[in-house]
């Protein structure tokens, strides 16, 4: 955990045939928006960053629509995060030439590992986001690539601490047992994330209503926490989320 540093608010624009989706558990998608009016939205509204996930072009075997990722990039002025269909350096110069700052790589992370080392070589730390898709089954956290469809023999706390020490500037850990489901975030497994890792985390799954940005801050000791719905359709005012989290002495940038 980065001690001292502002938390970090950022919404999520999951991505599925050009328009922004949200579903629970990674499934039964909603139509939720214009990704590029919502993208305007959040940048006016105080967004510390913007991450955009085309969630469907791992599994359908196409490219990330880099004419959608710079159309949103020209109307941005915060960090701006792209992942989805990412499998070849190419794709990451390709997002990179298109106006993204930062890439989130999940499955072809941990397909081919050595890509975080060559991302972290060509373009710094800062620009490779290692995106973890893990599942509690009872006994432990496994790894999911490919949207959340296909389970790993990766440990979650495993391949974290291996993506580290590659090079991956921030993890990007997506409870996918709290996804939409608004109960709050895996704050046990993220503290103890936290516990092992000197990089930035960024809690994804499970927000709700302010207080679970309080409780994933606190007791996930989150660096940053991200969130889609509850964004997407009015229910939480990013300024309002940041005021009370400031008046639960929450270090944000206001």
């Amino acid at each position: 955990m980065c001690n001292g540093l502002a938390k970090r608010i950022i919404p999520c624009l999951d991505i599925k045939d050009g328009n922004t989706v949200k579903g629970v558990n990674f499934q039964n998608l909603q139509q939720a928006g214009d990704p590029v009016q919502l993208a305007k939205r959040y940048n006016e509204d105080g967004a510390d960053e913007l991450v955009f996930l085309d969630i469907t072009a791992t599994v359908e075997g196409r490219k990330t629509f880099t004419k959608l990722v710079s159309k949103i990039a020209s109307e941005i002025n915060i960090p701006f995060a792209v992942g989805g269909g990412i499998d070849s350096f190419e794709d990451i110069e390709r997002l990179l030439g298109a106006g993204a700052d930062k890439v989130s790589i999940n499955s072809a992370a941990i397909k081919n590992p050595e890509i975080i080392d060559r991302i972290t070589n060509a373009f710094g730390s800062q620009v490779c986001i290692c995106a973890i898709d893990a599942q509690f089954d009872g006994t432990d956290w496994f790894c999911y690539i490919k949207g959340g469809r296909e389970k790993t023999a990766l440990k979650l706390l495993d391949w974290a601490k291996e993506a580290e020490s590659r090079g991956a500037g921030e993890i990007l850990f997506t409870s996918m047992n709290h996804d939409g489901v608004k109960n709050g975030y895996a704050n046990e497994t993220l503290a103890e994330l936290a516990e092992h890792l000197k990089i930035p985390i960024i809690a994804s799954g499970g927000a709700g209503k302010k207080e679970d940005f309080v409780d994933v801050f606190n007791i996930g000791k989150a660096d940053a926490a991200l969130a889609a719905s509850v964004f997407h359709f009015g229910e939480i005012k990013i300024k309002e989320l940041k005021q009370y989290l400031s008046d639960n002495h929450i270090k944000v940038r206001i």
